[in-house]
C-alpha cells in the first residue's frame, strides 16, 4: 500500500512542481477521469541542474525561461488577431550557420518539457553535434497556449491539427528567437529540423507532408501517423510483450468476467462486483469491467531504463502464489480473477483514484459530472479528447471476436462515442455517438502511406502504439534512404531519452537518426532571396 500511496504523491508533487495541474485530477497519472485512456503523450525528462553556458562560455537564461509568441487564431482569418503562444530556448550548442532544432511535446502542458533542449534527449544531441539552435513549443489549447479564456465548444472552434500545422509555419517564420542573430535564421536563412514524439510525431509527419518545403529534416518517433476509430490493437503489443503467464491469466479473467456481466445471473455479477469494490457500478458494467484497463494502461509508462514499475507489480500479484510463479498458463480464472481483485481494492484503486468514490472515479454515465463539464485552461484532457473525437479516434476498446483480448468486450467505440457528445454536446447536437472523421484526417495527411523526403521514423516493438505507426504488423513499409524506418525493442518513444540507450537497439536507432540528419543538413543550401 504504501508503495502506491507514496508513488502517486510524488507524481502529483512533480505535476504541481511543473505548473501542470491547473484542474483536478483524479488519477495517479493526473487523468481527470480513470476510465479514460492515457493520451499518447511524450515522456517527460527531468532537466540537469545549474547554469546553462554557451560553446564561448557565455552564461545563457535557464532552460525554463518562458517566451511568448503571437500566434495567429485563424490561419486563414489573421485579422481575428493572436494569442500569446508559450516556448522555451537555448542556443547552448549554437554556433552561426547552425540549424534551428523545433519540437512541441504535443497534446499536454509543455512547461515541464524543458529538457528537450538538452543532450539528454535526441534533439539536444543533434543540437550539439550539428552546432544548432533548440525551441520547445507549446502546442494550441494545451497548457497556458490558449486563444480563448476557456475551453468551452466555441472557444475549441479553431482546435484542429491543420491550425497546428499552420502555427509552425508561422512561428518559423515570424519568431525572433532569443539569440544573437535570432531576427536573421527563418527557413531559408537557416534549416530548420522538426521532432516529434506520438501525437507530435505524427504531427511531424503530416507537417512534411502539407509543407514539404519548411523543413529541412524531421524527427518522428513513435508517430501514430494512421488516424484509427476502433483501436484495439494499443493492447496487441502488451499481449505479445508482456510475461506470458499473465498475459493467460489476465485474459481468461477478462473471458469470464465478460461471460459473467453479459449473464443474467445476478448473484455472480454481484459477486464480482463485490470483489473489486464496485457495487456502485452494477447498473453499468461496462464501467466496472472498463476500469480494469488501467491495470494494462500502465505499460505505456515502462521504458527501458525504468527496471520495472507499477505494471509488473500487478503481474505480481496475479502470478506469485504461496512464494511461486505460475507457467506460461497461467494459475486460471479462478485465482486471477481473486487476486485481480485483491490486488485491486488493497492496493490500487486507493493509487490510481485516492480518496474518490467509485462513480466520481470511474462512472462515465453523468453528462453534468466535472469530467464532462470542465472547460476551464490548462484541462489538457478536454483539449485532446476535441481531437479524438473529431480528427483521430484512437479508442483503446476490447479486441472483436475471435481476437484474443486483455480488456473486455464490454466497452466498444460507441462507449467512447457517447462521452464524445457528453463532452462537446454543442458541437455534437443530436448526436449520441458521433463518429471521428479519420478517413478525411488520413487521406489529408497520407497516414501509413506518407512518402516525403527526409523523414526518420522510429518506433518500438514494445510500445502501445505501434499498430497505428508504419511498424504496424502486416503493413511491412520499406525503409529508404529519403524515409527510413527503425525499429527499436524500446516502448512508448523511447528513443527520445538518452537514458534509454542501455537497449543497444534503442542506441542504434539514436545513432541512425544522427547520422541521417547529418546528411540532410549537408544538403541545405540558403535560399538567395532570403525570408
Amino acid at each position: 500500500m504504501l508503495h502506491f500511496k507514496t508513488l502517486r504523491r510524488a507524481t502529483a508533487t512533480a505535476l504541481l512542481l511543473f505548473g501542470v495541474v491547473k484542474v483536478a485530477a483524479r488519477t495517479a497519472d493526473g487523468r481527470a477521469h480513470a476510465n479514460v485512456p492515457k493520451r499518447p503523450s511524450v515522456p517527460i525528462i527531468s532537466p540537469p541542474e545549474g547554469p546553462v553556458t554557451s560553446k564561448n562560455g557565455t552564461h545563457l537564461p535557464p532552460y525554463n525561461t518562458t517566451y511568448y509568441f503571437d500566434q495567429l487564431i485563424d490561419h486563414n482569418t489573421p485579422s481575428l488577431g493572436t494569442f500569446k503562444q508559450r516556448y522555451w530556448h537555448t542556443y547552448q550548442f549554437y554556433e552561426p550557420g547552425g540549424p534551428i532544432l523545433l519540437t512541441t511535446p504535443g497534446e499536454t502542458n509543455a512547461a515541464p518539457y524543458t529538457a528537450y533542449l538538452t543532450n539528454l534527449t535526441i534533439l539536444g544531441q543533434v543540437a550539439q553535434a550539428q552546432n544548432g539552435s533548440a525551441i520547445v513549443l507549446e502546442h494550441r489549447y494545451y497548457g497556458e497556449s490558449s486563444p480563448f479564456d476557456d475551453l468551452s465548444d466555441a472557444s475549441l472552434k479553431y482546435h484542429t491539427i491543420q491550425q497546428a500545422i499552420d502555427d509552425l509555419e508561422y512561428f518559423a517564420k515570424n519568431v525572433k528567437l532569443p539569440q544573437p542573430d535570432g531576427d536573421a535564421v527563418a527557413p531559408g536563412q537557416a534549416p530548420w529540423v522538426l521532432f516529434g514524439g506520438s501525437y507530435a510525431g505524427a504531427l511531424t509527419s503530416f507537417t512534411m507532408v502539407n509543407k514539404p518545403d519548411l523543413f529541412q529534416a524531421a524527427y518522428a518517433s513513435s508517430a501514430v501517423v494512421e488516424s484509427i476509430t476502433d483501436y484495439w490493437m494499443y493492447f496487441k503489443p502488451i499481449m505479445d510483450h508482456m510475461p506470458k503467464n499473465c498475459s493467460a491469466d489476465v485474459q481468461a479473467a477478462i473471458k469470464k468476467i465478460d461471460s459473467v456481466f453479459m449473464s443474467n445471473d445476478t448473484k455472480e455479477i454481484d459477486a464480482i462486483l463485490t470483489l473489486f469494490n464496485m457495487t456502485a457500478l452494477k447498473e453499468h458494467l461496462d464501467d466496472a469491467a472498463g476500469a480494469l484497463r488501467n491495470n494494462l494502461w500502465d505499460w505505456q509508462s515502462l521504458h527501458p531504463a525504468s527496471g520495472g514499475g507499477i505494471f509488473f507489480d500487478f503481474c505480481d500479484a496475479l502470478e506469485v502464489k504461496d512464494g511461486v510463479s505460475a507457467d506460461e498458463k497461467g494459475w486460471g480464472a479462478d485465482h486471477a480473477i481473486q487476486a485481480w481483485g485483491s490486488f485491486w481494492t488493497s492496493e490500487y484503486y486507493s493509487y490510481l483514484c485516492d480518496d474518490e468514490g467509485v462513480v466520481s472515479c470511474l462512472g462515465s454515465y453523468n453528462p453534468k459530472s466535472e469530467m464532462f463539464t470542465n472547460t476551464t485552461i490548462g484541462n489538457d484532457a478536454r483539449s485532446w479528447t476535441w481531437i479524438v473525437c473529431n480528427e483521430m479516434g484512437f479508442y483503446q476498446e476490447g479486441a472483436p471476436e475471435p481476437n484474443p483480448t486483455l480488456v473486455t468486450r464490454l466497452v466498444r467505440p460507441q462507449y467512447d462515442e457517447r462521452q464524445c457528445s457528453y463532452y462537446f454536446p454543442e458541437r455534437f447536437a443530436n448526436q449520441s455517438t458521433p463518429v471521428p472523421n479519420v478517413d478525411a484526417t488520413n487521406k489529408v495527411y497520407d497516414g501509413w502511406f506518407v512518402k516525403e523526403k527526409h523523414l526518420f521514423f522510429a518506433n518500438g516493438r514494445r510500445d502501445p502504439w505501434k499498430e497505428a505507426t508504419l511498424a504496424a504488423d502486416g503493413t511491412n513499409f520499406q525503409s529508404t534512404p529519403d524515409q527510413p524506418l527503425t525499429l527499436s525493442n524500446g516502448y512508448h518513444c523511447s528513443d527520445l531519452s538518452a537514458q534509454n540507450a542501455v537497449d543497444p537497439s534503442v542506441l542504434e536507432v539514436q545513432q541512425q537518426g544522427i547520422k541521417y540528419i547529418a546528411g540532410w543538413l549537408a544538403e541545405w543550401k540558403p535560399q538567395t532571396s532570403g525570408r
